[in-house]
């Protein structure tokens, strides 16, 4: 019994180490609409288009983001965000997502404490397949949006996380199963 119990202590210390130490922020099950909201150009005069519905196959829950987005009316983006209640731990180095996609780019926006306009944001790049994958994105990959921000996003200063479809005209087609930080 000791030994079981000693056990059962390691394993809740030491986490699961197939996952490497990964901390999923949300895999989309359980009300995701009520965690997860969309937001396009609109709300700045543009014309993009979109929607995000969360949708479960073969046993996977994911958000299923969709839509044109337009350059016309200085627009060029959508996206659906999630505000954090709770920053990851400051030993958090990336965020991970499993995605799928139209095999095209899209891009994670993080905002923190220091992201006080609604144009300062952090932003990585990543491409899509038609098959499930996962990225690791650095949080030193990520690029600044403006000069007066920090180089590096401090993890324990993120305040929301957004998956977004920008910078260019294309119908966007993105499905994402798993958010989280490593």
């Amino acid at each position: 019994m000791k030994h079981l119990i000693t056990a059962a202590i390691l394993a809740l210390t030491l986490g699961n180490p197939a996952q490497g130490g990964d901390t999923v922020l949300d895999n989309f099950e359980s009300s995701p609409e009520t965690r997860w909201r969309f937001v396009s150009d609109q709300v700045m005069g543009g014309v993009s288009q979109g929607q995000v519905n969360f949708l479960s196959e073969s046993g996977t829950a994911f958000a299923h983001m969709t839509g044109t987005v337009s350059l016309e009316n200085n627009g060029g983006f959508i996206q659906f965000a999630h505000d954090l209640k709770t920053a990851p731990s400051a030993e958090s180095t990336g965020i991970t997502i499993k995605v799928r996609g139209n095999s095209q780019g899209y891009f994670v926006h993080l905002r923190t404490s220091g992201t006080l306009l609604p144009w300062h944001y952090y932003q990585a790049a990543f491409e899509v397949t038609e098959n499930w994958q996962e990225i690791r994105l650095p949080f030193d990959s990520f690029k600044k949006s403006n000069r007066i921000l920090r180089k590096v996003p401090k993890p324990t200063s993120l305040k929301s996380i957004g998956i977004v479809a920008y910078g260019r005209a294309h119908n966007a087609d993105i499905q994402v199963a798993e958010v989280g930080f490593y």
